[in-house]
């Protein structure tokens, strides 16, 4: 038994449903141009908001994962912050821990990564996002200086904070 040829009419019916799946996929999942085109001229969406709502606790802890691009900080990390400064990493898998034995000072509170958001942001950045917490702390920042540039991303994941007992 050998099956029929789809019809013009099938195929370009399947054609629209995929491309309406695709569509509807993709809604929400990431900054649309005009928001991104907001933010690096400046203007406060929600997630700025949440990010000057937020005050940088002088101590707290955090697992930070660094991915991305060609740099010292990559690798997944505990860290310890006193005083508004890093206390204490500690490297929770090989990259993590080469960076604290080899560039302890470039583990960063996570104040230090807004500021480079910041930066990325005045720099107009191809790509300079975050998403934070309902408390208001970044739980991700996605940096990308030059879209078409190779390796000059980052991305910061961050998770479990804890802000320490006063």
């Amino acid at each position: 038994m050998t099956a029929a040829p789809l019809s013009a009419r099938a195929v370009s019916t399947v054609a629209l449903i995929a491309g309406l799946l695709c569509s509807i996929a993709g809604c929400g999942t990431g900054t649309s141009a005009s928001s991104a085109s907001a933010e690096k001229t400046g203007a406060k969406s929600a997630q700025a908001q949440s990010r000057t709502a937020w005050q940088e606790p002088a101590a707290y802890t955090y697992t930070l994962r660094s991915s991305e691009g060609e740099r010292a900080l990559i690798g997944a990390f505990r860290i310890t912050v006193r005083d508004g400064a890093v206390a204490e990493a500690v490297g929770l898998d090989d990259s993590g821990r080469r960076v604290v034995e080899g560039f302890a000072d470039a583990v960063p509170t996570i104040g230090e990564l807004l500021d480079e958001l910041a930066q990325a942001r005045r720099d107009g950045a191809d790509t300079a996002e975050a998403r934070y917490a309902a408390d208001g702390h970044p739980v991700r920042i996605s940096l990308d200086w030059e879209e078409s540039a190779i390796d000059d991303e980052a991305v910061y994941v961050i998770s479990g904070y804890e802000p320490a007992d006063r």
